[in-house]
């Protein structure tokens, strides 16, 4: 029996790259190959004891049963407020200014929805997360892409956007830390990007998924930290990297008080909010020991320097990230980033992600996650080494 037609926006829309990927590896494993995924950045590691202790504690009570509220409950936004203050010095109005989100790919793409008309541009790191182009099409608005340029510390030249494109931008997505490239905030650009928004009347969305995972005595920055910033901007603020809480869809927008209202007036249309057990758990992470983290980067960072090092041996000219899970580096010569990972599949049977999968920008580059146990990850390199040297 014939179905309706899918909608021309979901027609417009690319297959979800992440889903590609997980059906290759799926397809080498049913064919016996014992392949090692060094593709997608889920953390590998539980969530904190303190923060699933206070998970346990909250669905056992009854309270926590009905309907959340879409404003968020009290403790979470009050811990939010707190968090930002002492971690980032942004003092925040727990009333009017910080709202839970299902998540920031939810986040981001109801912000699309809340802000953009149909012709509307929204403006999109290039590479980049592929939902900063996905939420402007399913919101019959046009992605613009903003290529990061490696010489200026991969941030966009935003004196080259075209005037035509500015005049119609409503929307503006920046990423620091930089998910895919691992590129933090270069000196100077959030204050460049506040002088755009001003000029244009753009709204801001920084994407602050990975600020608590850091190296080198890197500490990275909230946007909100930048003078002027909550007057053209807010930020979406996720547990899921830094927690280890990507199953719990746990995060939240921040900023200027009068987007934040328009988006929670969609939101009231579209969900019943994020269920307060999850808001609860999510207050008890932001107010939690340092040391987790701490400990948690430290693993972090012993796998960089082992993925950088062997990428080395084997003559890719890779810089150490200073924040993110991942590893960004430039193609051998002679490949595309697509031709060098099928190689790295078929001849190391290792994953990793070709670079133009985040945006015509990306080609050339390869993206390494650093979310896979620490012997995987050394078994992963050597067979590089062994294969590609």
């Amino acid at each position: 029996m014939p179905i309706a037609e899918p909608s021309k926006r979901l027609g417009g829309m690319p297959p979800y790259m992440f889903a590609q990927l997980e059906q290759r590896i799926a397809e080498k494993k049913a064919a016996g190959i014992d392949v090692i995924s060094l593709g997608i950045g889920d953390p590998d590691r539980a969530t904190y004891p303190y923060i699933v202790e206070a998970m346990q504690n909250a669905v056992a009570d009854p309270a926590t049963h009905q309907y959340p509220s879409n404003r968020g409950g009290t403790v979470f936004r009050e811990a939010f407020a707190s968090f930002y203050d002492t971690r980032f010095g942004v003092a925040i109005d727990a009333e009017t200014e910080v709202i839970p989100a299902i998540g920031a790919k939810e986040c981001i793409y109801n912000v699309c929805f809340a802000f953009m008309d149909p012709g509307d541009v929204a403006l999109a790191s290039d590479p980049g997360y592929p939902v900063y182009t996905g939420g402007p099409i399913l919101a019959n608005g046009v992605p613009e892409v903003m290529p990061l340029v490696p010489e200026l510390g991969f941030a966009p030249d935003l004196e080259a956007i075209p005037a035509e494109t500015a005049a119609k931008a409503k929307l503006m997505f920046v990423n620091y830390p930089n998910n895919p490239t691992g590129a933090v905030v270069p000196e100077g650009f959030f204050e460049r990007v506040i002088e755009f928004a001003r000029e244009h009347e753009v709204l801001v969305v920084h994407d602050n998924a990975y600020s608590e995972t850091t190296y080198d005595g890197y500490v990275a920055p909230s946007f909100l930290a930048t003078p002027g910033a909550k007057e053209v901007g807010v930020e979406v603020f996720s547990l899921s990297k830094g927690y280890n809480m990507t199953g719990w869809r746990c995060a939240a927008i921040l900023g200027n008080a009068d987007a934040i209202r328009e988006y929670w007036r969609l939101k009231t249309n579209i969900d019943s909010g994020l269920f307060d057990a999850v808001q609860l758990a999510g207050a008890a992470a932001l107010l939690g020991p340092p040391e987790p983290l701490r400990e948690q980067n430290e693993i972090y960072l012993r796998r960089r320097d082992l993925v950088v090092g062997a990428l080395r041996e084997i003559g890719v000219d890779v810089t150490a990230p200073k924040g993110t899970i991942y590893v960004w580096a430039p193609v051998p010569e002679g490949h595309t980033s697509t031709s060098f990972v099928e190689l790295v599949l078929e001849e190391a049977a290792v994953v990793i992600s070709p670079g133009s999968m985040y945006g015509p920008s990306g080609e050339g580059f390869f993206r390494i996650s650093l979310t896979t146990p620490d012997d995987r990850i050394e078994e992963a390199v050597a067979r590089m080494r062994e294969h590609l040297a």
